[in-house]
């Protein structure tokens, strides 16, 4: 059911949404994006190219994240715009990880009938996307 956005006003928070990401989760996901870099399954490999561990897909970050403004709007459709910047891997570790998703509504445009949200994703407590700016359609 969607959302009524009749009440939606600056400063309405979002979240936090906590969603795990394990090892398994990067293999689906590799194995539906076609995205089969050894760095996100194959800890030798990632560790012997100098990160800490297996590392989540930065598009799986980005979907989830997205997922979670979706989920607020009520419809996968009323996200008009979403945009953002990699910052930080994700590292998942063998006992899996997690992403915190917070959101703040940074302005109502009545007129327009848009909302626009930035969103703040962490792992770990540190940022891993950075300027993450979703619109969402209000009606």
């Amino acid at each position: 059911m969607a959302r009524a956005f009749d009440t939606v006003t600056v400063g309405e928070q979002l979240g936090p949404v906590t969603l795990p990401v394990t090892r398994t989760t990067l293999v689906a996901y590799a194995d539906a994006s076609l995205d089969q870099n050894p760095i996100h399954q194959d800890e030798e490999f990632a560790t012997s190219v100098g990160l800490p561990d297996v590392i989540a897909h930065g598009m799986w970050t980005m979907g989830a994240t997205g997922t979670v403004v979706s989920d607020w709007a009520g419809d996968t459709g009323r996200v008009v715009a979403y945009s953002t910047r990699f910052t930080k891997p994700v590292v998942v570790p063998r006992d899996g990880a997690e992403i915190v998703v917070t959101g703040v509504v940074t302005s109502v445009d009545e007129q327009a009938r848009r909302a626009t949200v930035e969103l703040t994703t962490t792992a770990a407590g540190e940022k891993v996307l950075g300027r993450c700016v979703a619109v969402v359609r209000l009606d």
